[in-house]
């Protein structure tokens, strides 16, 4: 019989891995039926839905290796980003799925909230976090609607040498800014932004990026350290946000 791996557990979901199937259980039930739907929508290579009986998702394995880890050196050539890069083209370019994703009052709002929080919790000093603030502001201005991934960080794209294979957990995938996947794939890999660009083409608002790797990083902290991923010291996301300040 094969072993059973636990891949992820929060509060939120549990992610086990049983031979080449992962079993997705999700305390969100309509989040589980969108992730099933925008595997269906997506134009890039993605898992095979296996079987989806509420609250388990069934998924097939990709094949290929992530293009890297956060908080480490991507060891993916540059070729693989610019493959990376098309790939995120040729999503944002598809018809929009049918939901939304977060307002720019809500995106606001939470950047003011998890701000203080950290200054308030002591995780940052208040220096670090108010220049991060600044720069992240700049994410706050309109954006035309694209299909997006939504949490497209480096473990969630897989490559095989310079081919992409497979975009993995779709859970967050709505209508939202392109440049936000931009970001959340090029966080702490500045290198190889530019690679990435390449393979995207056009329309690329590199100060609007920089503002996406500091939101994302100053909103993930707490929701990261109440769900057990460890002391906020060693977030890859807390090292980037003093990098920065």
């Amino acid at each position: 019989m094969d072993s059973v791996e636990i891949v992820l557990a929060n509060n939120d979901r549990v992610t086990l891995r049983v031979g080449d199937a992962f079993l997705k259980v999700d305390a969100d039930h309509e989040r589980s039926a969108r992730e099933v739907k925008a595997i269906e929508l997506a134009p890039v290579p993605t898992p095979d839905v296996l079987w989806h009986k509420t609250p388990v998702l069934a998924l097939g394995a990709v094949a290929g290796k992530p293009l890297g880890k956060l908080g480490e050196p991507s060891t993916a050539s540059g070729a693989a980003w610019i493959a990376a890069g098309a790939a995120l083209r040729t999503l944002h370019s598809a018809p929009l799925p049918p939901w939304h994703w977060e307002k720019g009052d809500h995106l606001a709002r939470r950047l003011d909230e998890e701000s203080d929080w950290l200054v308030s919790s002591g995780v940052l000093p208040s220096r670090v976090v108010s220049a991060n603030r600044e720069l992240a502001e700049a994410v706050l201005r309109p954006w035309t609607p694209a299909f997006i991934h939504g949490d497209l960080h480096l473990e969630h794209l897989f490559v095989e040498g310079d081919v992409v294979t497979g975009i993995i957990d779709w859970s967050e995938a709505s209508q939202g800014d392109a440049m936000f996947d931009l970001a959340s794939l090029t966080l702490a890999n500045e290198e190889h932004l530019g690679e990435t660009i390449e393979g995207y083409g056009t329309n690329v608002d590199r100060d609007v990026i920089r503002g996406w790797w500091s939101w994302r990083s100053l909103v993930v902290v707490r929701w990261l350290f109440e769900n057990g991923y460890g002391p906020p010291e060693d977030y890859p996301e807390v090292a980037y946000l003093r990098s920065r300040g």
